[in-house]
């Protein structure tokens, strides 16, 4: 008798708390309809697909790269994955052996050129060693530096010309276009005037690369100033698989000093 009464208790009590208002607050707080602030997000944050192309020499073609990865082209392209803002890299090399600066202005006439170009995001440049080595050839046994000025000039020229020609294809593409290096120390002490007259071809590939403003000038001259570090190829005048290593670094590194992220519009960083 005594179990049931304590129930009934009990059980009156649980009905009077299920029907006594309750004293607990609930302020619900109203959020205002705010937008988020701003938000700068990076023109890389989408990636692309990237389309890059060679052009030049035998330096950009790779010859003497016993490795077979393309001369500092192919490393470079490669690398080139692993940027920001880079879903997928299309690289083309339209590069020769022995092209030198007026036979790659004949190559910028052709249809089929001009529409790759027009579609690339990258361009990667060397020029003008075998507008030195025609000089060369020509004076070999009577080597005076006047004729190799005489070039310079007509190399300018032509310079300008491949600038003008490229930049009325695409206006956007960045421009990388390497110094030349000189191959004869290693084998030819007594032509030291050459490094003067390199430098001076230097100073007219860089001045035209500054002229540009989306161009970036990648010199290697130093890389290049002997063979202590086995860099050459057999033929004593290509870079090996070494000498494309330091070229494809030399690259990178400079592309980060010229600005990439500032030269690609912010679609591209390392």
């Amino acid at each position: 008798m005594r179990r049931i009464i304590v129930l009934t208790i009990v059980f009156s009590f649980l009905l009077a708390s299920c029907s006594a208002p309750s004293t607990v607050k609930n302020d619900v707080v109203k959020r205002e309809n705010t937008a988020f602030g701003e938000w700068d997000i990076p023109n890389y944050f989408i990636p692309k697909k990237v389309h890059v192309v060679g052009l030049g020499d035998s330096l950009t073609q790779g010859v003497g790269d016993e490795r077979k990865k393309g001369g500092y082209f192919g490393r470079v392209s490669h690398r080139m994955e692993s940027w920001k803002g880079v879903e997928e890299i299309q690289a083309d090399n339209l590069s020769k052996r022995g092209r030198r600066s007026d036979q790659l202005i004949d190559q910028l006439e052709s249809p089929e050129i001009q529409a790759e170009l027009k579609k690339a995001d990258v361009i990667y440049l060397t020029i003008g060693g075998n507008d030195l080595m025609k000089v060369m050839k020509a004076n070999l046994f009577d080597l005076k530096m006047k004729p190799f000025y005489i070039e310079l000039g007509k190399f300018e020229n032509r310079l300008d010309e491949i600038f003008t020609i490229l930049r009325a294809l695409n206006g956007d593409a960045i421009i990388v276009v390497a110094g030349l290096y000189n191959p004869f120390t290693i084998v030819m002490d007594e032509v030291k005037e050459f490094d003067d007259i390199l430098e001076d071809w230097n100073t007219a590939i860089e001045g035209r690369a500054m002229v540009d403003g989306k161009t970036c000038f990648v010199p290697v001259i130093d890389l290049f100033d002997s063979n202590a570090n086995m860099v050459y190829h057999t033929d004593f005048f290509h870079p090996n698989a070494k000498g494309y290593d330091l070229m494809a670094n030399r690259f990178l590194d400079q592309l980060q000093a010229c600005g990439l992220e500032k030269l690609s519009d912010g679609e591209l960083e390392m």
